[in-house]
């Protein structure tokens, strides 16, 4: 972080099959030791995967999917005369689609249902798509805890 000034937000290049920026953003955050080619075809081949499943359009069922995973409240650790509170605060955009892709990308990384990483990824989209999976029980689980400490909530800064 420089001391003076911000940093300018890099815009990233949307990718060459859908022509979309959150399938770049996805991609990157997905990416792991540095093998990004890797990461593009896991994510293109999990897209074919909802194609032939779902008869819908991937990017749209990948939208939906991210769209439902997004938190609007979190809760932030505050400390106040010694103890600390958990207070409510709501989330940045930018934030807000970060935590939903890194989400997304984890609990598909966990499932246990696809031999492989494209299943697992197609699965994860599916599930999110229609309000289900370990994501959305994430997005959930921050939520409630934001609801839970909202008598907190003066102490937002």
């Amino acid at each position: 972080m420089p001391r003076r000034g911000t940093v300018p937000k890099r815009e990233v290049l949307p990718d060459p099959l859908y022509n979309s920026s959150l399938v770049t953003k996805f991609i990157n955050s997905m990416t792991y030791g540095g093998k990004r080619q890797v990461s593009q075809a896991i994510m293109y081949d999990a897209l074919n995967v909802v194609q032939a499943k779902t008869q819908e359009d991937p990017l749209k069922v990948f939208k939906r999917a991210v769209d439902n995973v997004k938190p609007s409240l979190e809760v932030k650790s505050r400390r106040v005369g010694g103890s600390n509170y958990q207070v409510p605060v709501e989330v940045n955009p930018n934030r807000r689609l970060s935590l939903s892709i890194r989400w997304l990308v984890g609990y598909a990384r966990q499932r246990g249902d696809g031999k492989t990483m494209q299943e697992k990824l197609a699965n994860e989209f599916m599930d999110a798509s229609n309000l289900r999976g370990g994501a959305v029980k994430k997005r959930e689980d921050t939520h409630r805890m934001a609801e839970a400490n909202k008598a907190f909530a003066h102490y937002r800064w």
